[in-house]
């Protein structure tokens, strides 16, 4: 006995059209090859960002006892 379960729809993260998530969908996450450019191009001119876990040690310093 199997029952189909339908596809999830997921938003393009871009423009917020649906999106069906399967492997027909060669652009997922997103809805175009526009979309996926348009994300890219947002990564590569620095509009998106990882925030930062903490302040980064100073080589020059000398490390402190117990790490």
């Amino acid at each position: 006995m199997s029952v189909d379960t339908p596809p999830r729809v997921v938003s393009c993260p871009a423009c917020g059209k649906p999106v069906t998530w399967s492997a027909q969908s060669p652009f997922r996450p997103f809805c175009s090859e526009r979309c996926r450019i348009v994300d890219l191009g947002a990564w590569a001119s620095e509009r998106y960002r990882v925030a930062e876990q903490g302040a980064r040690p100073d080589p020059a310093e000398p490390p402190v006892a117990g790490d």
